[in-house]
């Protein structure tokens, strides 16, 4: 579960000094599926707006099974934004060949 949830949070934004209530509902529906908030590889903001008013922040976030060999292991691109304000997250996810016999 991916996607720009717009909830600015200490939990994953640390120099944002607050926390949010919709953070808890966001991770109610993350435990319904089994869900953890997955850790990018290096701390970067996911979006960069473009006056002077509003600082940058983390607002992207990428909730994975804790048991996936991907968790984790997102990256944040900010020099990939072009014209938009956030920045893209990727993932690489490992798909393993495998031999299914039929009958």
């Amino acid at each position: 579960m991916t996607g720009d949830f717009n909830i600015r949070d200490s939990i994953w934004n640390f120099n944002f000094p607050f926390h949010s209530s919709h953070s808890d509902s966001l991770f109610d529906v993350a435990d319904s599926s089994f869900l953890d908030i997955s850790k990018p590889l290096e701390n970067s903001p996911t979006r960069f707006p473009d006056n002077d008013y509003n600082t940058n922040s983390v607002l992207d976030l990428v909730f994975l099974h804790p048991s996936f060999p991907e968790f984790n292991c997102h990256c944040i691109h900010p020099d990939w934004r072009l014209s938009s304000d956030h920045a893209l997250i990727t993932i690489d996810i490992y798909i393993c060949k495998e031999r299914i016999s039929h009958t």
